[in-house]
């Protein structure tokens, strides 16, 4: 008088299942109302047969009553047919007994799966999607960050869950759009992606991974520094400054280029009097921040903040509207 209801995950290979749920497949009748579920080959091939019925939520309770019978639900849950066959068995004199046995389940990431999935059939059908290029996608990917970094500065933690799903589309189109380069023409896939970054958070960090002993945060970021000047001779590159990415507002980039050069033991004095005018203005303002301690850009930000607010209030005392222009 038992009704074992087996769940399985669908970003988890089919034929990969709990012992426990090879068990149960074998031990009873076993039913599905999913004609195309992809274990049906394989619970064929270990000599269990599978029949497939019209889900009918009485009848799969009454049939319980009378011995074991294995429900193979389908890869969504079957959670509305389960709901109905629980309410039909509380209906019963005298129910079955219903047990849920998961087959697989999805480990911590796995709805990336889901969006690589998503985002192939995006490239593929979508008449958008299909025509980007890594150029076209730049200024979605420069909005997408300033977006993340608005969430966080507005203390939006639940909206920073969206706005950080948005950057994650951008990273997984740019993946995409590499896949169908050669790999001789600078192709790579997401898996790449993932397995160059988890190489390097592996290789930066020996005194978790490795034997390397440190006596706190700061030890932690010289060898940081130290690994990093390894890599960059590596590459080849020839000055400490090589790989600080020119092309970033110049604010952040002055802030920088500073940052590698102090970090290097460049001389401070090379900092004073660069360039003229107001951009020597601002270049030293950024060395005074540094030296006192503080992220330029985030000062500057906070200040444009605070103007902003400023209007916002004087907009409403004086009642003020503007159109957008």
């Amino acid at each position: 008088m038992t009704l074992v209801v087996v769940t399985t995950s669908p970003r988890v290979a089919p034929g990969l299942l709990s012992g426990r749920a090879w068990a149960v497949l074998g031990s009873g009748r076993v039913l599905t109302g999913s004609g195309d579920h992809p274990l049906l080959p394989y619970l064929a091939d270990e000599g269990i047969p599978v029949e497939v019925v019209t889900p009918d939520p009485a009848a799969l309770a009454r049939e319980s009553r009378d011995g074991t019978v294995v429900w193979l639900a389908a890869q969504d849950g079957d959670e509305p047919f389960m709901r109905a066959v629980g309410r039909a068995a509380l209906d019963m004199e005298d129910p079955p007994v219903i047990e849920l046995v998961p087959g697989s389940y999805d480990l911590p990431g796995a709805r990336l799966l889901d969006l690589v999935a998503v985002m192939d059939r995006l490239r593929r059908d979508c008449p958008w999607d299909a025509k980007q290029t890594h150029e076209s996608l730049v200024p979605y990917l420069l909005e997408e960050s300033y977006e993340v970094l608005e969430t966080i500065e507005d203390g939006d933690y639940a909206a920073l869950r969206e706005e950080l799903g948005d950057l994650l589309l951008q990273v997984m189109f740019h993946s995409r759009l590499a896949q169908e380069r050669s790999p001789d023409d600078g192709g790579f896939d997401v898996d790449d992606v993932a397995g160059g970054i988890v190489d390097k958070l592996v290789r930066r960090h020996p005194h978790v991974f490795s034997d390397t002993v440190v006596s706190g945060a700061e030890e932690v970021s010289d060898n940081w520094d130290t690994i990093k000047a390894a890599e960059r001779a590596a590459k080849g590159w020839e000055s400490l400054l090589d790989g600080v990415p020119m092309g970033q507002p110049a604010l952040s980039l002055a802030n920088g280029l500073q940052s590698r050069a102090e970090r290097a033991g460049v001389p401070d004095a090379l900092a004073r009097a660069v360039g003229q005018g107001i951009g020597r203005e601002l270049f030293d303002l950024v060395r005074r921040a540094r030296a006192a301690g503080l992220d330029p850009e985030a000062e500057l930000r906070a200040a444009a903040r605070a103007y902003r607010d400023r209007v916002r209030t004087w907009e409403r005392s004086e009642q003020t509207s503007f159109p957008e222009r």
